[in-house]
C-alpha cells in the first residue's frame, strides 16, 4: 500500500472532479502504463478503483470521478470529504486495459468520466507515433472533462466530440470501421454504452481479441430468483453451502478463507478465482463472453452457480 496526499482537487464539470495525489512521504511513485488504475482506500472503508489520466512524465497520480447519486458511497465521500493535504492510501498501479502489443491502429472510444484511460491511451499513441483515432461522448461540452487538455493537445485533430444533447447519441458506424488485421477497439464508459460498442464491432466482423473494454460500474445485478448452491476447496475437500442471500466469497470469509477482493461488482477482476468443476452462473463484467465459456474461473464477489456444485482452485 502507498500513502498518498492530495495536492490537488478542482472540478472539470459540475459532477467531475480531478485529484492529483503524492507520495506521503515524498517518494517516487511507481511509473504506471496507459489504461492503469489504483484501488482507493477511503475513509470511509470504501475500496474503489480508478483509472490513473496522468499526463506523460508527472510526478503525480491523477484521477477523476464521478458523482454518482446512487453510487454505494465512494464517490460520494471523494466529493464532499476529500480535500486537498487529506491523506489516504492506495495500490500501485495495475493494468487490466493495456494498449494490445500487436495494434498497428486503434480506435478510441470513451462515454462521460471513461475518458480516464482512454486519454491516456491516446496520449502514450501520439508519442509513439502509433495512428488512432478517438470519439468522446457526452451530453454536451460543459459535461466534457478533460476538453481543454485535449483542445490543447498536438492530436486534436484525431478526436471527435459527440454531443447527444445536440445531435444525439453517436451513430455507431460513423466510429467503428471494418475491421481488419492490426485494427483495435478500445472503449470505456457505462455499462450499456460499452455493451453496445461491443456488440455493434462483433456484429460486424470484428473478432474478440481485437475488441478491449474497461467499465467502471456494473449494472445493478438481479438476484430474487437465486437458488443454493454448494462450493468444494480443492485443497481440503471442505464443503461448504452458499445460500440464495449470500455471495461466495461471503461464506468463504466467513470460513476464513481469504481471496483479495475490492469492487465487489465484478468489475475489477481482483477476486477472480480458478474453478476446475461445475457449472457457473457468470456475473462479472471483467471477463468476456469467450473467458465465461470456457467455465475455468469465476469472480466469487458476485457470480453463482448454475449447477448444485462448484469446486474451486483454492
Amino acid at each position: 500500500m502507498i500513502n498518498v496526499t492530495v495536492i490537488d482537487k478542482v472540478y472539470l464539470t459540475d459532477s467531475i472532479c480531478r485529484l492529483r495525489m503524492k507520495a506521503t512521504d515524498s517518494t517516487a511513485l511507481p511509473l504506471a502504463s496507459a489504461g492503469s488504475h489504483i484501488d482507493v482506500h477511503l475513509g470511509n472503508g470504501c475500496i474503489r478503483q480508478y483509472s490513473l489520466c496522468c499526463e506523460h512524465g508527472a510526478d503525480y497520480y491523477e484521477i477523476a470521478v464521478l458523482k454518482e447519486e446512487n453510487g454505494r458511497g465512494g464517490s460520494t465521500f471523494i466529493h464532499e470529504e476529500i480535500n486537498e493535504g487529506d491523506e489516504f492510501q492506495i495500490s500501485e498501479p495495475k493494468n487490466l486495459f493495456p494498449s494490445a502489443a500487436n495494434a498497428n491502429e486503434s480506435i478510441l472510444i470513451a462515454a462521460g468520466v471513461g475518458v480516464t484511460p482512454i486519454l491516456s491511451m491516446a496520449e502514450t499513441l501520439h508519442r509513439e507515433g502509433k495512428p488512432f483515432t478517438m470519439h468522446y461522448c457526452s451530453k454536451n461540452e460543459m459535461q466534457t472533462a478533460y476538453k481543454k487538455r485535449i483542445d490543447a493537445s498536438s492530436f486534436v485533430d484525431r478526436v471527435k466530440y459527440h454531443f447527444s444533447e445536440i445531435n444525439g447519441r453517436m451513430p455507431l458506424n460513423d466510429a467503428i470501421c471494418s475491421a481488419r488485421d492490426g485494427l483495435h477497439l478500445y472503449v470505456c464508459g457505462p455499462t450499456s454504452f460499452t455493451d453496445s460498442v461491443i456488440h455493434y464491432a462483433s456484429e460486424n466482423g470484428w473478432g474478440s481479441s481485437n475488441i478491449h473494454r474497461e467499465y467502471f460500474s456494473a449494472a445493478p445485478i438481479e438476484n430474487g430468483n437465486e437458488q443454493s448452491f454448494e462450493i468444494e476447496i480443492k485443497s481440503t475437500g471442505d464443503i461448504y453451502t452458499v445460500p440464495a442471500d449470500q455471495s461466495i466469497l461471503e461464506v468463504l470469509d466467513e470460513e476464513g478463507i481469504f481471496i483479495p477482493v475490492a469492487c465487489e461488482q465484478g468489475v475489477c477482476g481482483s477476486c477472480i478465482t480458478g474453478l476446475l468443476s461445475g457449472e457457473a452462473d457468470h456475473k462479472d463484467v471483467f471477463m468476456t463472453k469467450d473467458e465465461h465459456s470456457i467455465m475455468n474461473k469465476i469472480t466469487p464477489c458476485c457470480s453463482r452457480a448454475k449447477s448444485s456444485r462448484l469446486t474451486l482452485d483454492l
